[in-house]
């Protein structure tokens, strides 16, 4: 299950979306993640999971590897399947004790649900496509017209992008915790609900200074390199935009307009 989890992992490549700068892919995610809740209707759907499928296959990231970053919030997309179910009024299909299971609740569901999906695989190809320095930078200039108001761009820029980057190392950790408990006799799905979470304190008390020790151990490497936030800093790499960030924003507007002008179109018949 923990290596199902892949937020925050960097997939090395040099695909068109490697490429791209990353404020682009930045303000592009946030633009479709807009347009994948206010879009309506099945046509504008279709249209977001085909433009998802082509965005995976330029990537050139496994697919396998994307659909794993679904998995861990596999439940949850269940559970909101199942509530829509049974919470909206229509022709009843069935009745399951006092609950009614609706045919507008069925589409209601599978829309949300499919508004998930989407949201998450979207998510993941911005982390796998782009490495943490690179988001850092990107977050920072987005973040820099702030500066005049007082907000600290690159420490908030920083403290994301190290969060995002140590989800792995700590899953991984959590993993080798596991496994070495394990080997020591101790079961986690023997007993009752209080006995499972006494049997976690051996994972969470080595977890948690595991963790303090990692945070210790950057801020003395910072500190070492001189860090004093990002009053003067300088970038060996600037971020410039390019032709092809020019052309897929250019892109990302007319999904946008033709996806809109499906919803709109889907609005007006229902």
């Amino acid at each position: 299950m923990l290596q199902d989890i892949t937020l925050g992992q960097f997939f090395p490549g040099q695909s068109i979306l490697h490429r791209l700068d990353p404020r682009t892919k930045i303000i592009s995610l946030f633009a479709l993640i807009i347009l994948i809740f206010a879009a309506q209707g099945w046509a504008a759907y279709f249209a977001l999971t085909i433009l998802t499928a082509g965005l995976i296959f330029l990537s050139k990231v496994p697919p396998l590897t994307v659909l794993k970053s679904v998995k861990p919030l596999a439940w949850i997309i269940l559970f909101t399947l199942l509530i829509h179910f049974v919470s909206h009024d229509g022709e009843v299909l069935a009745k399951i004790y006092v609950f009614k299971v609706t045919t507008e609740g069925i589409i209601y569901g599978i829309r949300i649900s499919l508004r998930l999906v989407l949201l998450i695989v979207l998510s993941s190809l911005l982390t796998f496509t782009t490495s943490p320095l690179k988001l850092t930078d990107a977050t920072e200039k987005l973040l820099s017209p702030l500066k005049k108001i007082g907000v600290p761009a690159h420490e908030l820029a920083m403290m994301m992008t190290i969060a995002i980057r140590f989800v792995p190392t700590l899953l991984e950790e959590t993993d080798k915790i596991i496994k070495a408990q394990k080997s020591r006799g101790l079961d986690f799905e023997a007993g009752g609900f209080m006995k499972r979470l006494r049997a976690m304190v051996p994972i969470l008390v080595p977890l948690f200074l595991s963790s303090f020790r990692r945070a210790e151990d950057l801020a003395m490497a910072m500190e070492a390199r001189c860090y004093r936030g990002g009053e003067g800093r300088t970038h060996m790499k600037q971020l410039r935009l390019k032709n092809s960030d020019y052309c897929a924003a250019a892109f990302v507007i007319l999904i946008c307009a033709a996806i809109g002008g499906l919803s709109y179109a889907a609005g007006t018949q229902s």
